[in-house]
Order: structure tokens, then sequence, then C-alpha cells
């Protein structure tokens, strides 16, 4: 359950961020989604936490980034 709220409330504060971005909306959460995907990798990496643990921890986070990161990377190819 803190995975999930903690991934909710960073999603909320990347989109913020992204709407103020100076490149665009849709560039600059990519760019924060990218960074966000990187910034778990290492947060699991260091923790040294089980990449298929049974709970939800920062390799799956990284994973969700990583997946959203790709889904606005191909809408805003598109658009």
């Amino acid at each position: 359950m803190q995975v999930l709220a903690r991934f909710g409330v960073r999603l909320v504060i990347l989109t913020a961020f992204a709407a103020f971005g100076a490149i665009g909306f849709g560039r600059s959460l990519v760019a924060l989604l990218w960074m966000s995907t990187l910034l778990s990798a290492v947060i699991g990496g260091v923790r040294r936490e089980p990449l298929l643990a049974p709970q939800l921890n920062h390799w799956d986070e990284m994973a969700a980034y990583g997946a959203l990161c790709a889904l606005f990377s191909a809408l805003n190819q598109h658009l």
C-alpha cells in the first residue's frame, strides 16, 4: 500500500512539474518519467531489494514509470 501511495503522489508531482515545462507538457512528462525510472532503479539497487519479491518495491515502481514513459513517448510521436 505504501508503494502505491508513493507512486501516486510522485505521479501527481511529476504531472504538476511537467505542466510548467518550457519544452511542452508531453516532452517534459516523458523526461521526468525517464528520470523517475532511473531513480527508482538506483534506490532499488542501493537498498538491495529483491527483483521479483512477492510485495511491491522500487523495482515494480521502476517498471510502472518505464511503462508510462514508453506510453507517453509513443503518444507524443503520433500527436
